[in-house]
């Protein structure tokens, strides 16, 4: 097999949509991929061209063109008590449940927000994509809208402005703003360029304050789309998909599967879909 012509596994089944590299790692690593027969290890390369029978659980993988596959991506707005896996044993509530049903493919978040964090959440069908966005070296601002308990005092602010220790390292915002508000509830917006697991509300954790709701609002330029429902999703136009492909280094693509005609929106969840969505799980 020519070396040249062949790439890593992972990264193979990430092109195809299968998940982002980190997720199928692990499911390499579990034995869960085989080729040809073979039980896969993580590090083994292929070569696509010569379409080798690659199967995860069993099920045969079809090999496409990746350059023939149309780059989507979704913005949805996460709701509170949403976890951001695909499968809960616990038999919580997934931000998959709500996406639309794709063929031969399947959406791949953008990172993750935690449980109790609502807002902004980015979905791809693209996992070279998905991996790169997710990298810390592309440094790409998120931006949250986050309301505190009590006062904070003169003292604190300059300690976020600074930066804090954390278990896992030193961390700071980019920025902070003050935004207002009544009583014992103030907001204020603050902007990361990294993703590390619950690190908005332990900086503030770390000057003694605690965060009573936090939503993330912005991803790069992505703006969470105000008339978008808690729950509701909307797939992205061609000039936004590029935009987030050139702040990693991808080529612009070419097509979008949503209408150009701008008498037609882009289809999203309805409030009325929420609804009768959680009357369902409710009912379960």
């Amino acid at each position: 097999m020519n070396q040249d012509n062949t790439e890593k596994l992972q990264k193979v089944l990430a092109n195809l949509g299968h998940g982002s590299r980190r997720e199928l790692e692990a499911i390499i690593q579990a034995g869960r991929v085989s080729v040809d027969g073979k039980v896969a290890k993580l590090g083994d390369r292929i070569n696509v061209d010569m379409q080798p029978k690659i199967r995860i659980d069993g099920h045969v993988i079809p090999l496409r063109n990746k350059e023939k596959e149309i780059c989507r991506v979704l913005a949805y707005y996460k709701p509170e008590g949403e976890i951001c896996t695909r499968n809960d044993p616990e038999g919580r509530a997934t931000v998959f449940e709500r996406l639309p049903k794709l063929k031969n493919s399947r959406w791949i978040n953008i990172g993750r927000l935690d449980i109790n964090t609502s807002g902004l959440l980015l979905f791809t069908t693209d996992g070279d994509l998905a991996n790169r966005l997710m990298h810390p070296r592309h440094q790409i601002e998120r931006e949250y809208s986050v309301r505190v308990f009590g006062e904070v005092t003169d003292q604190q602010l300059y300690q976020l402005r600074k930066g804090v220790q954390l278990e896992d390292g030193p961390a700071a915002f980019k920025s902070l703003k003050v935004q207002g508000g009544e009583g014992i509830n103030q907001w204020f917006n603050v902007v990361l360029t990294e993703g590390r697991n619950r690190e908005v509300r332990r900086i503030w954790e770390a000057i003694g304050v605690q965060v009573s709701r936090l939503i993330r609002i912005r991803y790069g330029n992505i703006l969470l789309p105000k008339r978008l429902p808690r729950g509701g999703w909307v797939e992205l136009d061609l000039a936004s998909v590029n935009y987030l492909r050139a702040l990693v280094g991808l080529s612009e693509e070419q097509k979008t599967k949503i209408t150009v005609d701008k008498k037609r929106r882009p289809k999203s969840i309805t409030r009325a879909d929420v609804r009768r969505s959680q009357k369902r799980r409710s009912s379960m």
